[in-house]
């Protein structure tokens, strides 16, 4: 393959150099900043082989090509261009740019979010471990597997220590990663996050009982009492306590002397942070978190399954925008008060979309008989039943438009059926089949047959609506040959 006359080409159909500001790659897409992405010669890309699809998400015109063959294209389209090597980062920077201000909270908030996932997919689904080990019914009749296997007791306790660790610290990971986000110091906001779940403060988790017994501990600072309380499983009062830190440090650097500021800065962003953090920011925030949590399981309860549905309809248009990204913050407060909550509703929806979106695409696999179009189908497809949606959704459904259709049909019918069984998700994971280990032990089957429910009528109402697609094409063609 001549990688030279690829990017060439690629270049032309983006509309030249000077359409475009910036560039970088991913493991399997070019990522790049445009600045008209209406000039775009859509059709030139769909026509080359190595395109396996486009899409626009953040500011960014992504074009995917597959593993190891964007490494040379891309080295290729920067000699081309003479753009410096950048890293994704960069482009994302160069792509807020272009974003209006819903867009750019989004993106704050994914910021933040992202990294952390790791650690709360790692703690959650070592939460679905121990759910399976002491579930009742779910293996043997009215038994756990630990009451069946005494010998299990001690591995589930441990393995419910390991798990429970990331949401008690909840405070510490966001306030690390949200003040890298502000501008800060980022050990100075895991410091704020570590003073926010410390062990000398009562529980968060016992706030509630404590606030009716009326036996909350309170420091008495020259008569002015600050409630001694914890902020263990919460998400916005860290949120808020960050950015004031991160704004903070950033202005004391600016007014403190050099030789001062290394001694001063941190001494009093902490203390001033701190001092805000338990006597205004922590409890009012917390009462938002209570209410913004109180307020979805509400609307949950209330709408059942006829609001699932709906939501599971605009699940796969709300990801086009990109807004799917603020629910990460939302599922966080969801699963970090899980005793509340039950867990989160929003990952069952975001499966049966996902599942939907991969069913559409392979029955496009089955009708089409483009090579090239069958190729990116198969692979799109499968990638979207284990999670990963972007090659299927862009690449495939929302080119051909029924498919896509089909899919959000499949998806709001197969959310519906989720919803009226209550199934809820005590961990972040891969939104398709692997996250059956995701979600409660008892909300198992229903998940399993709400993800047939929704590949079944997706994947048929692709085949259907495709039938309808070409019964107009030739209706279209007998009228211009008739002319």
């Amino acid at each position: 393959m001549n990688y030279k006359n690829v990017a060439e080409d690629i270049l032309a159909a983006i509309g030249g150099k000077e359409n475009l500001t910036a560039a970088a790659h991913c493991a399997t897409r070019l990522r790049l900043v445009l600045k008209n992405e209406e000039i775009v010669d859509q059709a030139k890309l769909d026509e080359m082989d190595i395109v396996k699809g486009t899409f626009s998400t953040g500011g960014q015109y992504q074009i995917i090509i597959g593993a190891g063959t964007v490494n040379e294209i891309y080295k290729e389209l920067a000699k081309l261009t003479g753009l410096a090597e950048m890293s994704t980062k960069d482009v994302k920077t160069a792509g807020t740019k272009k974003m209006n201000a819903l867009q750019r909270f989004v993106k704050m908030l994914s910021d933040i979010f992202v990294p952390i996932i790791p650690a709360i997919v790692a703690a959650g689904l070592l939460m679905g471990i121990n759910n399976l080990l002491t579930a009742q019914d779910l293996f043997i009749d009215g038994k756990s597997l630990v009451e069946a296997n005494p010998n299990l007791t001690d591995l589930a306790s441990l393995i419910n220590t390991f798990a429970n660790a990331a949401f008690v610290f909840l405070p510490i990971l966001i306030g690390f990663s949200a003040t890298q986000r502000f501008g800060g110091n980022a050990y100075l906001g895991a410091a704020l996050g570590m003073l926010m779940v410390h062990p000398d403060l009562l529980n968060g988790y016992g706030y509630g009982a404590a606030l009716l017994k009326h036996e909350v501990p309170f420091w008495n600072i020259f008569g002015f009492e600050i409630e001694k309380v914890g902020y263990q499983g919460t998400v916005l009062p860290v949120l808020v306590a960050s950015f004031i830190l991160a704004k903070l440090e950033i202005a004391l650097r600016k007014v403190i002397p050099s030789a001062l500021d290394n001694l001063l800065t941190p001494l009093l962003s902490i203390f001033i942070t701190g001092i805000l953090t338990f006597t205004a920011v922590g409890p009012i925030t917390r009462s938002a978190g209570n209410l913004l949590t109180d307020g979805i399981v509400w609307l949950y309860d209330t709408t059942g399954f006829i609001g699932g549905g709906l939501f599971g309809l605009a699940y796969a248009p709300i990801v086009i925008t990109g807004m799917h990204h603020s629910f990460i913050a939302v599922e966080t407060q969801l699963l970090a008060d899980v005793a509340k909550t039950g867990g989160s509703f929003l990952f069952a929806i975001a499966t049966m979309s996902n599942v939907a979106q991969g069913a559409a695409t392979l029955a496009v696999f089955f009708l089409t008989k483009d090579k090239k179009l069958k190729g990116t189908a198969s692979a799109a497809g499968i990638s979207s039943l284990l999670g990963i949606t972007e090659p299927a959704m862009f690449g495939v459904n929302l080119k051909l438009r029924y498919p896509f259709i089909g899919a959000i049909i499949g998806s709001g019918i197969g959310s519906a059926f989720v919803t009226y069984y209550k199934v809820k998700a005590v961990a972040l994971g891969a939104a398709g089949i692997p996250g059956i280990i995701s979600v409660k032990a008892s909300s198992i089957v229903p998940y399993i047959i709400g993800m047939i429910i929704s590949f079944a009528i997706a994947f048929a109402m692709t085949i259907l609506l495709s039938k309808r697609e070409k019964k107009k094409a030739e209706k279209h063609n007998n009228k211009k040959e008739a002319a």
